[in-house]
C-alpha cells in the first residue's frame, strides 16, 4: 500500500522547480526534488530508487514537508566552533585581493598582523570560495618553461 501523494499548489509547484534549477544548495534541491516527486505520484520506493537513497530517508523528507513545509528543506545549524571571522574581516579580505592577486600565505599573515586573527589556510580557502574566488596552483614544468631543457634530457 502505497502513501498519498502530497498535495501542492501550483504556486508551491513552481517555487519548488526554480529551487531545483537555481537553489544554491544541492542538499536543499535534492530534497526539493524528492517533493516534487512524491506530488507526482511516484511511491516512496520510486522515488528512493531514482535517487538513490533509502526509503527511510524519503519518508523522513515527507514527514518534515508536511509539518513544516519550505522550512524543512535548507540544512539546519550544525554544531561546531563558530567563525572566527567576521563581516570586517571577510570585507578586508575582498579588498586585498581586489588591490593586488595574494598568495594565501601572505592573506594569513595580513589578517594576524591586522586583526590578530590566525586561521588555518583550509579556513582561509574555504572562506574565499564563499566569497567567490577561484583559483589554481602554479605548476611549473621543464616542458613548459624551458623547452630546451626537454629536450635535452630525451
Amino acid at each position: 500500500m502505497g502513501v498519498k501523494p502530497i498535495e501542492l499548489l501550483e504556486n508551491d509547484r513552481e517555487q519548488l522547480q526554480q529551487l531545483i534549477k537555481k537553489g544554491a544548495d544541492w542538499r536543499e534541491r535534492n530534497r526539493a526534488e524528492t517533493i516534487l516527486m512524491l506530488a507526482e505520484g511516484h511511491t516512496v520506493k520510486e522515488t528512493a530508487e531514482r535517487q538513490r537513497l533509502t526509503r527511510e530517508a524519503i519518508r523522513e523528507r515527507r514527514r518534515k514537508w508536511l509539518k513544516t513545509g519550505f522550512a524543512s528543506l535548507p540544512d539546519k545549524p550544525r554544531s561546531g566552533a563558530p567563525s572566527k571571522l567576521t563581516d570586517q574581516h571577510r570585507a578586508q579580505l575582498r579588498h586585498w585581493l581586489e588591490q593586488e592577486p595574494l598568495t594565501a600565505r601572505v592573506l594569513l599573515s595580513r589578517l594576524e598582523e591586522t586583526f590578530g586573527v590566525r586561521i588555518g589556510d583550509t579556513t582561509l580557502r574555504t572562506e574565499l570560495k564563499r566569497l567567490g574566488y577561484v583559483w589554481k596552483r602554479t605548476r611549473y614544468s621543464l616542458k613548459t618553461c624551458c623547452p630546451h631543457v626537454a629536450k635535452r634530457s630525451k
